[in-house]
């Protein structure tokens, strides 16, 4: 039997030569998940009221936004079939890259082939790859939108990837603020990472704004990501056009999932596809990289990529137009009922995805510091869930997913408006210049 002496130095952390990675902290600490989960875990709930914790693709059983019959056939039927029990390739099913270069070949003037497209599990995989593929160089850098996705922060800091933000303007559509870009980049600088449709400003950029962005990174000598998730929820007047129309003048890699058009996120299929007429990705050695990496990390589903050409090619077109009547009455309803919470203003109107980016005024709060102390205290008081725009690089802004049932938008801007009108302070205390105002007007545009 050991002894207590024993015991004590076992118990003792220093005599083990192990430890746990602290890379895989500092990254997971920058996303989504860890904030919004950690927010809610650390929160007393007070209100006695049920968790309202909106996301796309939530289960529902409303039609607008629940995915169509003919892509759980799809499924379903891979499953009987029997034919998709094994591992899959490495770079994925052959039909299934097939079924997406021609999805993305509708809109491309230079044709992808098959071996052009490789298959991942969503879109966060994609992203994954391909930053995993280019971190060889320990003093390279990447640019990163200003608002942005937060996993493209995580996955960069995991590989060592120096981060490096620039920004969207607000004043200017949420276009991208090229000569802050360009200031940005060094010689160290390998890529730029684009999102368009934006999430979370909700714009569609114009093609005089992408051929910039090309004719830029041409400039510079880097590569485009276009992550292009919400390619199928646009309801704006302005059309979704490709990165990949640029290829010609800089080489693109557009990174896809059917996880926010089909709202099926927890599906987990996506792809990585190489625009790139001129071969210059063959030639730096991205592409070897990248198929190299694929041999490395697990394969999507055999049954999702089995199914996939069903859904990119059967899906009727009446699906989509449904979601996206779904998305225009929300965004409608929203301004709306914005109105009566003048601590909330959206600059735009947005045009795609499924969320309201909101600039919050915290001058008209009581003890509200700022939006990850407004949603903070929004979880304790009303259990309502929204994500603090720091948490997408951006002070005092949040978002709000409205890619739900109409019954839950009224129900997120009722509890909104029951806190807002416990925190607010009064017309007569709110000074500006020192001279009190007698009125607030607030416009939604």
């Amino acid at each position: 039997m050991a002894s207590n002496g024993d015991d004590n130095c076992n118990a003792n952390a220093n005599v083990w030569r192990f430890k746990g990675n602290g890379a895989t902290s500092d990254a997971a600490a920058v996303t989504l998940r860890k904030l919004a989960f950690g927010m809610f875990k650390n929160c007393t709930m007070n209100s006695g009221k049920t968790i309202l914790f909106p996301t796309p693709g939530e289960p529902s059983a409303h039609p607008n936004f629940r995915t169509c019959p003919e892509a759980e056939e799809a499924v379903a039927a891979a499953a009987r079939s029997g034919m998709a029990n094994s591992y899959a390739p490495s770079p994925g099913v052959f039909k299934a890259r097939r079924a997406v270069a021609d999805y993305l070949n509708v809109e491309l003037p230079t044709k992808l082939k098959p071996e052009d497209v490789y298959i991942t599990g969503g879109c966060n995989q994609a992203i994954e790859i391909v930053l995993d593929s280019l971190a060889g160089n320990p003093a390279a850098n990447i640019l990163l939108p200003r608002p942005g996705y937060p996993h493209y922060d995580a996955r960069a800091v995991y590989n060592g990837l120096e981060i490096r933000k620039y920004d969207l303007l607000p004043e200017s559509d949420w276009e991208i603020d090229l000569d802050g870009l360009q200031a940005a980049a060094d010689e160290n600088t390998v890529a730029m990472v684009i999102i368009n449709p934006n999430n979370p400003c909700g714009n569609v950029y114009t093609y005089d704004h992408l051929n910039k962005v090309a004719e830029m990174a041409r400039k510079l000598g880097i590569l485009i990501i276009s992550d292009e998730v919400y390619d199928h929820v646009v309801y704006g007047d302005m059309p979704f056009i490709p990165m990949g129309k640029f290829a010609s003048i800089a080489p693109v890699i557009t990174l896809g999932s059917i996880s926010k058009g089909w709202v099926v996120p927890g599906w987990r299929v996506g792809w990585i596809a190489m625009n790139d007429p001129k071969g210059i990705f063959i030639s730096t050695g991205v592409v070897q990289a990248i198929e190299d990496f694929l041999d490395l990390t697990p394969q999507p589903s055999f049954i999702l990529q089995e199914a996939l050409p069903d859904i990119l090619e059967k899906t009727p077109k009446e699906f989509f137009d449904k979601k996206i009547k779904a998305m225009r009455r929300n965004v409608e309803l929203s301004c709306e009922r914005l109105k009566d919470i003048p601590c909330l203003f959206c600059p735009k109107k947005p045009e795609s995805c499924s969320y309201l980016w909101l600039k919050l005024d915290t001058s008209m709060l009581d003890n509200i510091k700022n939006d990850f102390d407004f949603c903070t205290k929004l979880v304790s008081e009303e259990s309502l869930i929204l994500i603090p725009g720091v948490a997408l690089g951006t002070e005092n802004w949040v978002r709000i997913s409205i890619g739900t049932d109409e019954s839950v938008v009224e129900e997120i801007f009722d509890r909104l408006k029951g806190f807002y009108d416990r925190h607010a302070i009064s017309k007569e205390a709110i000074t500006l210049n020192g001279h009190a105002i007698n009125q607030i007007v607030v416009s939604v545009v």
